[in-house]
C-alpha cells in the first residue's frame, strides 16, 4: 500500500476501528499486566469497552463523512464508554487528539504532532495527581517523538511509536510495584496499540501479535503497599459517574474530592462530565457531585475484592431480567416485594423459588446501574421493597435508590449469592418492610461465604505462595486454601472457618463444577461432621465453581 502524507475522515476512521481492534484481541494480555492474584478484568477490558462505545457510535455515521462526524463520534463515544481509571484517562487522550482534528478537512504530520501534544496536556490537567510510569508517561513520549518528526506523516508516526514504546519499556524504574511484578504498565501498553494502528493505517506497517499468555509471569504481593508516591493506592472503592454539572462549578468539585481520594481524573465539558476517584469515603464522593449538578450511572467497584464475572464484561452490559422465567412478575404485588442482584441462572431460580420478585443481572465490577435498579424496584408493583444486592460492590449505589422512586426501599448489606439466601429464609411477603429488614439482616448475618477460584498470577497470601493456576479458597478475610485440585481447595478453606456452633453447609455450583468434584467434597463434608447438614445446589455461575454457605 501506499504511504500516506496524510490522513482524510474515512482514514482516521479506520485509525480508531483498528485501535478498537487492537484492544480486543489484547485486552487479556493488557489485564494480565495487572497484579491482584484472581482472575479479573480490569486495564485491558475497561480501555477495550471504552472503544466498544466507540466504534458503535462509529458504526451509525454512514460510508462516508467527513471530519467532524467522526470526531463527534470519538469524542462522545469515548466519554460516554469511558469505564475505570484507564478509559478515563484514555478517552481524554481521544478528547484532545479530535479538538484538533475537528475542523480540519485532513490531518496533516504537523497537526497529528500537535494534537498529540495537546491530548498530552489535557490528560494531566484532568489527573489531579498525576504520576509518572503510567498511562500519561508513554502519552507524554509519543507527543514528544511525533513532534521530533514532523517532515512526513510516515516518520512522525514510526517517531512517535519508537519514543511510546521506549517510555513503557522504562515505566517499571518510575513504578516501585511494576518493578516488583516484573511488567510493564498495562494502561501504557494499551495506548501504545493506538499508535501501532497509526503507522499501520499511515505506512502500513505490521499490526503488533498477540502475546502468549503463558509467556506473561508477574510476581506481585496479595496486599499492595500505598500512599506513598509512585506506589498504588491503598483506598477501598473505585467510584464513578457521569455528572451533568455547569464548567464552572468543576474545579471546586474537584477540590472536594482532592480531599476524600485519590486517582482522581475527572474528564468532559461543555456540561457533561465523567468522573473518576479511589476512596474511602463512597458517600462524600457523590455527594459532592450532588452540590455541582447531578450524577447519573453511578458505580462504584470494590478494589480489594475486584473479582470481575467476564461473562458480563464481554457483553458490557449488567442485562435486567425481566419477562423471562426467572423474572416474571406474576400475582399480586405482596406488601413488601425483593429485588436481587444475581449471577448465573441456576441461582436466579433458586432466588425466584425463595420468593424473590424481579432480579438484575449483576457482578463485581459490571455493577448495574442505578437506572436498571430503579426499573427493577418499580416492575415489582409494590410500594415497600427490599434489594438484596448481593455483593459490596452494588451496596452504595442500592442505597441511593430510595431518593429516586415514590417507592418506600431499604437495602439488606448482603455482600455474597449465599448471604441472599439467608437473608430470603426469613423474607414474609406479608410484613412490613422494615420488620423485613431487621429479620433478613440478622439471617444473612449469621452465615459466613466463601468462594473458590483459580490464580491467573503467582502472588503471596496470608495462606502461603500462589502459582498460577492453582485453586484457591476466599473468604472475607482473603485467601484461606491453596490447592492443585478444585475440590481440595473449597474442603480446605471449610476447614479453616468451621466451628462446632455450625449446622449447616449450602455448597452451590458454577458452571465449571464437576459431578466428580461435588462427590468428593459432600463425601468429605460427610465423614468430617456427620453431624451437619449438606446441601448442594445448582447456580450455574462464572468463574466460581464453587460458593460456599456456612450457618
Amino acid at each position: 500500500m501506499a504511504i500516506l502524507t496524510s490522513l482524510s475522515a474515512r482514514e482516521f476512521r479506520a485509525v480508531i476501528e483498528t485501535f478498537a481492534d487492537l484492544l480486543g484481541q489484547h485486552k487479556e494480555v493488557i489485564n494480565r499486566l495487572n497484579v491482584y492474584p484472581v482472575p479479573d478484568g480490569d486495564t485491558g477490558t475497561n480501555m477495550s469497552l471504552t472503544l466498544d462505545s466507540v466504534a458503535a457510535e462509529l458504526s451509525e455515521l454512514g460510508a462516508e463523512t467527513d471530519m467532524a462526524a467522526v470526531c463527534k463520534a470519538v469524542a462522545h463515544g469515548s466519554l460516554m464508554g469511558a469505564r475505570g481509571n484507564s478509559g478515563v484517562i484514555l478517552s481524554q487522550l481521544l478528547r484532545g487528539l479530535v479538538e484538533k482534528f475537528k475542523s480540519a478537512s485532513a490531518i496533516t504530520a504537523p497537526l497529528l504532532a500537535e494534537a498529540l501534544t495537546h491530548a498530552d496536556v489535557l490528560a494531566r490537567q484532568a489527573v489531579v495527581r498525576p504520576i509518572e510510569g503510567t498511562i500519561l508517561s508513554v502519552a507524554r513520549a509519543a507527543a514528544v517523538g511525533a513532534s521530533s518528526a514532523t517532515s512526513s506523516l510516515d516518520a512522525l508516526v514510526r517517531s512517535s511509536r519508537g519514543a511510546a514504546a521506549a517510555a513503557l519499556a522504562y515505566t517499571p524504574e518510575q513504578l516501585p510495584v511494576l518493578k516488583q511484578a516484573g511488567v510493564v504498565d498495562s494502561g501504557g501498553t494499551g495506548l501504545l496499540l493506538l499508535i501501532d494502528a497509526f503507522c499501520h493505517v499511515v505506512a502500513g506497517d505490521p499490526l503488533p501479535p498477540v502475546p502468549e499468555l503463558e509467556g506473561i509471569v508477574v510476581h506481585a504481593p496479595e496486599t499492595l503497599p500505598g500512599h506513598g508516591e509512585g506506589d498504588i493506592s491503598e483506598l477501598r472503592y473505585e467510584v464513578m459517574y457521569l455528572l451533568d454539572a455547569d464548567d464552572a462549578k468543576i474545579p471546586a468539585f474537584k477540590e472536594v474530592w482532592a480531599g476524600i481520594g485519590d486517582s482522581i481524573v475527572v474528564v468532559g465539558g461543555e456540561g457533561l462530565y465523567n468522573c473518576h476517584i479511589h476512596t474511602d469515603d463512597i458517600g462524600a464522593s457523590i455527594e459532592a457531585a450532588l452540590d455541582a449538578g447531578r450524577p447519573r450511572d453511578i458505580r462504584v467497584t470494590d478494589l480489594q475484592e475486584q473479582v470481575i464475572e467476564e461473562k458480563w464484561v464481554r457483553e458490557g452490559v449488567a442485562e435486567q431480567l425481566h419477562g423471562d422465567e426467572l423474572t416474571e412478575v406474576s400475582g399480586p404485588a405482596p406488601t413488601t416485594a425483593v429485588v436481587a442482584v444475581v449471577v448465573g441462572d441456576g441461582i436466579g431460580r433458586i432466588f425466584r423459588s425463595l420468593g424473590v420478585r424481579t432480579q438484575v443481572r449483576g457482578g463485581q465490577s459490571m455493577n448495574p446501574s442505578t437506572a436498571e435498579l430503579v426499573e427493577a424496584v418499580r416492575a415489582t408493583g409494590s410500594q415497600q421493597v427490599i434489594i438484596l444486592p448481593n455483593n459490596k460492590n452494588i451496596r452504595p449505589v442500592a442505597e441511593q435508590i430510595n431518593d429516586l422512586v415514590d417507592i418506600e426501599v431499604r437495602v439488606v448489606p448482603t455482600n455474597s449469592i449465599v448471604e441472599g439466601f439467608a437473608a430470603l429464609l426469613a423474607y414474609d411477603p406479608g410484613a412490613s418492610v422494615d420488620d423485613n429488614v431487621a429479620g433478613m439482616d440478622d439471617s444473612a448475618s449469621a452465615v459466613i461465604a466463601g468462594e473458590v477460584t483459580q490464580a491467573v498470577r503467582d502472588t503471596e497470601s496470608p495462606a502461603g505462595m500462589v502459582r498460577v493456576g492453582d485453586w484457591i479458597g476466599l473468604t472475607g478475610t482473603g485467601i484461606v486454601s491453596i490447592a492443585d485440585s478444585v475440590a481440595i481447595a473449597t474442603t480446605k478453606m471449610i476447614a479453616a472457618v468451621m466451628t462446632e456452633q455450625h449446622e449447616l453447609i449450602t455448597l452451590i455450583e458454577g458452571d465449571s463444577a464437576s459431578a466428580a468434584n461435588t462427590r468428593r467434597i459432600t463425601e468429605y463434608l460427610h465423614e468430617e461432621y456427620p453431624d451437619v447438614t449438606v446441601e448442594v445446589h445448582h447456580g450455574g455461575q462464572p468463574l466460581y465453581p464453587y460458593l460456599v454457605g456456612i450457618e
